[in-house]
């Protein structure tokens, strides 16, 4: 398997203020833990106005677990929770494949 991805879907009207939260979030976890993200992303829906996507990468499902098991990531959940407009949507995918064009 070719890693762990997982995707936070947020409908906000405070997207700057959950920038911030995540931006803090990443500094706490950027610790050297073997359970950190590889790489995080943040967007935004072009077709619907305040909609956002984190799209967070792991080396494996397992890793992923460990690092929601610690005390940050849940308090930045509840955290998160409280500046969307809606209940946050979690998607969970293992990745399958990745590819890059030119690199066979």
């Amino acid at each position: 398997m070719a890693g762990f991805t997982q995707i936070i879907e947020m409908q906000t009207s405070r997207i700057d203020e959950v920038e911030a939260l995540i931006r803090e979030l990443r500094n706490r976890l950027d610790d050297g833990r073997s359970s950190a993200p590889r790489r995080g992303t943040i967007t935004a829906d072009r077709d619907r106005d305040g909609f956002y996507l984190s799209i967070v990468e792991f080396d494996s499902y397992e890793t992923a677990m460990e690092n929601s098991n610690r005390p940050e990531v849940s308090e930045y959940a509840g955290q998160l929770a409280k500046l969307c407009d809606a209940p946050p949507k979690f998607y969970n995918l293992d990745v399958r494949e990745t590819w890059q064009p030119g690199s066979r």
